[in-house]
């Protein structure tokens, strides 16, 4: 990753989008110490001069310990733990970061992870898969409302206690995709809405 710096460097590439890993922050969430070999990691990125860093926290990647303790995602006790993470990279790398992505395309997570099953923890259900755990009509709604108001409390913690000194901003990144009916009746128009709703109607 740093050798991938320097090549954007050379080339006059003055903006960097990337993902500071959660288990490497935090390898046991609000349940165990930070991990300094990982904060090391990511300051020696930061620390490169003339590069803009455009930080995501959540790129779809967790402790395992919370998937064990609690389900992850599938709890509401996710929301405080991440919100506690958030806290931690604002404390640590907020006075080099002023552009901050709170999570990466939770519905995009939310779809391949609790209803396709591609990701970890890999829930799905009939149709869409045969896992061995999950529910594909009911766990993706439950995984976007925590994630929604995961992101909502670390946002609202950064412009509360951290962006008048900082002087960063914090949003919020979402797959956009589009629909169109496959045929022109109304149960095709009704799943074109369904899936408007859960993608983008934010």
């Amino acid at each position: 990753m740093l050798e991938d710096i320097e090549i954007m460097h050379f080339m006059g590439i003055n903006a960097y989008r990337f993902s500071i890993s959660r288990p490497r922050i935090l390898p046991r969430g609000r349940f165990g110490e930070i991990n300094a070999a990982g904060v090391s990691f990511y300051n020696k990125i930061l620390e490169l001069k003339g590069i803009e860093p455009f930080v995501t926290m959540c790129h779809h990647d967790f402790p395992q310990e919370r998937e064990v303790r609690y389900g992850s995602w599938l709890s509401s006790q996710m929301q405080e733990d991440y919100v506690h993470y958030a806290e931690t990279c604002f404390k640590i790398f907020g006075d080099r970061v002023k552009y901050w992505v709170t999570i990466n395309e939770p519905n995009l997570f939310a779809d391949m992870a609790y209803i396709r099953g591609h990701y970890p923890p890999a829930h799905c259900s009939e149709p869409f898969g045969n896992c061995s755990v999950g529910n594909s009509d009911v766990e993706p709604l439950t995984v976007m409302h925590n994630m929604l108001l995961a992101h909502a409390k670390a946002a609202k913690l950064y412009r509360d206690s951290f962006q008048a000194k900082q002087e960063g901003v914090i949003g919020i990144v979402v797959s956009a995709m589009m629909y169109e009916p496959l045929h022109e009746n109304e149960f095709d128009r009704d799943a074109v809405n369904r899936a408007m709703a859960f993608n983008v109607a934010w």
